[in-house]
């Protein structure tokens, strides 16, 4: 815990200050970072250790994504990118087809996912930041997943009895699961009043409400999908990039589903009107 503590202490400040102070473009950086290394960490860890080039495709593939969107070419650039992956990737499926090296459907499919669907997901911050005040709408799904996660993790080690998922996630209990919903519901409301005080813009109480529920839902089956990933290849964690959190992927896979879940809604019911 000690750890897990101490990069959230070191991380969270750097983010802050990425978010708010920095280019537009120093974000897009980190998030073109997170989603090529994931790409990595998902890759090995299905077992493509042995096809070393589809893990690179996939790798650059998934930090080009998110620089598309950036640009407003998102669409366009989604399709290219994900057209040429699906041919090299075949093209290399070919080559190494009844030899050793063979690479299975499964392989290709997680290029495909981790070089292509996950980036465009996780591209939702991106998105969320080119809007008009941009700062303040990509904080919500970031309050959302980690103080969601933050309630759940806590509220399983102070009153977690009943196991929510045992043969996906033995450590996730109802209680935990309960508590990381109410947790990050607050924490957006928090957030909600935290605008009013701080900012001129209308804030939608009810509309953060919403938000919280969806985004805590979404923060919850992320991680439970990750985690079936995890038991299937019988892999503990993705990586050990951040001591106590485990690997990128270990730390962004709810936010995989809680991105696109809130970006949709502020598209949708916004909550914070910039006048």
């Amino acid at each position: 815990m000690k750890e897990r503590i101490i990069v959230a202490a070191v991380f969270v400040p750097i983010l802050l200050v990425i978010v708010f102070f920095l280019p537009p473009y120093v974000f897009v950086g980190l998030v073109a970072l997170i989603c090529a290394v994931s790409a990595y960490e998902l890759l090995h860890a299905i077992g493509a250790k042995g096809n070393e080039r589809i893990t690179i495709y996939a790798v650059f593939s998934a930090a080009l994504i998110p620089i598309g969107i950036y640009f407003d070419v998102g669409l366009h650039a989604f399709m290219a990118v994900f057209l040429v992956l699906l041919s090299f990737v075949f093209i290399e499926t070919a080559a190494v087809f009844r030899t050793k090296r063979e690479i299975s459907f499964a392989q290709v499919m997680t290029s495909m996912f981790g070089g292509a669907l996950i980036p465009l997901l996780l591209s939702s911050l991106v998105g969320l930041k080119n809007m008009p005040e941009g700062r303040l709408f990509v904080l919500l799904p970031v309050v959302s997943a980690f103080i969601t996660d933050a309630g759940a993790y806590f509220s399983g080690m102070l009153f977690g009895k009943k196991k929510a998922f045992p043969l996906i996630s033995p450590k996730k209990t109802v209680e935990g699961c309960v508590g990381g919903l109410v947790v990050g519901t607050a924490a957006l409301m928090i957030y909600g009043v935290i605008l009013v005080f701080s900012t001129v813009y209308e804030i939608k109480f009810w509309a953060l409400l919403i938000y919280g529920i969806v985004g805590g839902v979404a923060t919850i089956l992320g991680d439970l999908a990750f985690s079936m990933v995890k038991r299937e290849f019988n892999v503990k964690d993705y990586g050990r990039l951040l001591p106590g959190h485990g690997g990128m992927l270990d730390r962004f896979d709810s936010m995989v589903f809680t991105a696109p879940a809130i970006y949709l809604m502020v598209t949708v019911i916004p909550a914070i009107i910039v006048i």
